[in-house]
């Protein structure tokens, strides 16, 4: 469970947004909308436990979770607007070095059977300077299929992806919640979960 109580936040001198209150359980999505500039991807970064909010509370597994809470940490998947690629190493490189940022490293076997799975298997051998900025993101998505959180943070993230890559984020979205995770999501689109129990919060 995840909860947020009267979250406010600002910066310099303006008031992003005040007063929000939710709660995401499993099997639940949460998708936030709003303009730009009213605070999505702060209030993002504040459930990843990258920010504090001016006040308020977030709460995980009902306990309070303060800025880089281990147990929060330790349970997230977070996907920011851009996927953190170095240019020079492949896609298969790239997603081996990602996930050992957050865990044991996997087998070549594993990490090849992920790209598999994002449509990636041509590209593998690939540098991340010749992919498309669609490719490139879908080696976020068979990132968070390789490190196992329950609580998926994804900012935009059909951002550069196809009809088949967004149809593909739906599928995966969609067996995450079936699995019992939780997503939070900042999006100017459908995300295409019309099966799945999903709440909205407007920003602004």
């Amino acid at each position: 469970m995840l909860e947020a109580q009267k979250l406010a936040a600002r910066r310099g001198f303006s008031r992003l947004f005040t007063g929000v209150s939710f709660r995401v359980g499993a099997g639940e999505a949460l998708i936030v909308t709003g303009a730009n500039g009213t605070g999505k991807t702060t209030l993002l970064r504040m459930l990843a436990g990258l920010g504090a909010p001016e006040s308020g509370e977030i709460r995980w597994q009902g306990k309070r979770a303060g800025p880089l809470d281990p147990a929060l940490r330790a349970s997230i998947a977070f996907a920011g607007h851009l996927p953190s690629l170095k240019d020079e190493l492949t896609a298969e490189e790239n997603l081996a070095s990602l996930v050992a940022l957050e865990g044991p490293a996997l087998s070549r076997k594993a990490i090849g059977e992920a790209l598999d799975n994002v449509a990636l298997s041509r590209q593998r051998g690939l540098p991340a300077r010749v992919l498309s900025q669609g490719q490139r993101r879908r080696i976020g998505l068979a990132r968070l299929l390789l490190i196992s959180r329950p609580l998926w943070l994804l900012d935009e993230p059909l951002t550069a992806l196809d009809a088949a890559g967004a149809e593909l984020l739906a599928r995966l979205l969609t067996a995450h919640l079936a699995k019992g995770g939780l997503v939070v999501a900042a999006t100017h689109a459908p995300l295409g979960l019309g099966g799945a129990r999903v709440a909205a919060l407007v920003l602004g």
